[in-house]
């Protein structure tokens, strides 16, 4: 109930009015998001900015995992932690299981059964680039598991707001866009079928695509991200 409250408090008091001022965020499609009941909002990956514009269009708490330590520090900073990351709707990942992944799947399936939305990234991790990168199968696995839809979102321009690398970048509108839900009941069953999943997994990168605009890159977002600095090493050889 606390964590409600604060989540609240941050949304419509204190940051969220804030971030509409400054940026005047565009939203559009907000009626594909389900008043009431779960669904899984799945979304492209382009700043660390992402996760504050993203719910911030919605009447509705939009959940998301995050590492487990950033509920267990001590003292007043992990205090303070603790209450920022549980009040703006972070879970911890449950590593119970045998995997990270498998904690998050676990973590996010809490959050589901209980009748709540939960956002994901499928890419991973953030684009270094702004191009979209391969999705990773565990989305499709948890909406298999869970049996809820899947909603397609496309965040744009936060990644002008806050860059890869940087803190701050300028002051832009950004664009968020949900899509149309999309129902993988036909599918039930079928959770460990790994070309199921790569199946699921690359229609709703698709549709995440057909909102963004971005180009599309079949590459895990790590893979590329390696590359790139390999390449950037190769062009600037260290001085002799």
């Amino acid at each position: 109930m606390l964590n409600r409250l604060f989540y609240g408090f941050l949304k419509w008091v204190a940051i969220g009015p804030l971030l509409k001022v400054v940026f005047r965020p565009k939203v559009i499609g907000a009626e594909n998001v389900p008043e009431e009941g779960p669904a899984i909002l799945a979304s492209n990956h382009l700043s660390y900015a992402d996760w504050l514009f993203m719910p911030l269009g919605l009447p509705r708490m939009v959940r998301f995992v995050a590492k487990a330590e950033y509920f267990t520090g001590a003292g007043v900073k992990g205090w303070l932690q603790k209450t920022f990351f549980s009040g703006t709707g972070n879970v911890p990942i449950d590593r119970s299981g045998a995997s990270a992944a498998e904690g998050a799947i676990s973590s996010a399936r809490k959050v589901l059964d209980s009748g709540e939305l939960f956002g994901i990234y499928p890419e991973g991790t953030r684009s270094h680039d702004g191009r979209l990168y391969r999705g990773k199968t565990g989305v499709a696995r948890l909406a298999l598991l869970t049996g809820v839809p899947v909603i397609p979102v496309a965040v744009l321009k936060t990644d002008e707001v806050a860059p890869p690398g940087k803190k701050f970048g300028r002051v832009t509108r950004p664009v968020v866009k949900f899509g149309t839900p999309l129902d993988f009941s036909r599918y039930e069953g079928m959770e460990n079928d790994r070309y199921i999943l790569r199946s699921i997994t690359d229609e709703i990168m698709y549709e995440i695509m057909k909102l963004s605009g971005q180009e599309y890159v079949d590459m895990y977002a790590t893979r590329a991200k390696e590359l790139a600095k390999q390449q950037a090493s190769a062009e600037d050889p260290p001085a002799a």
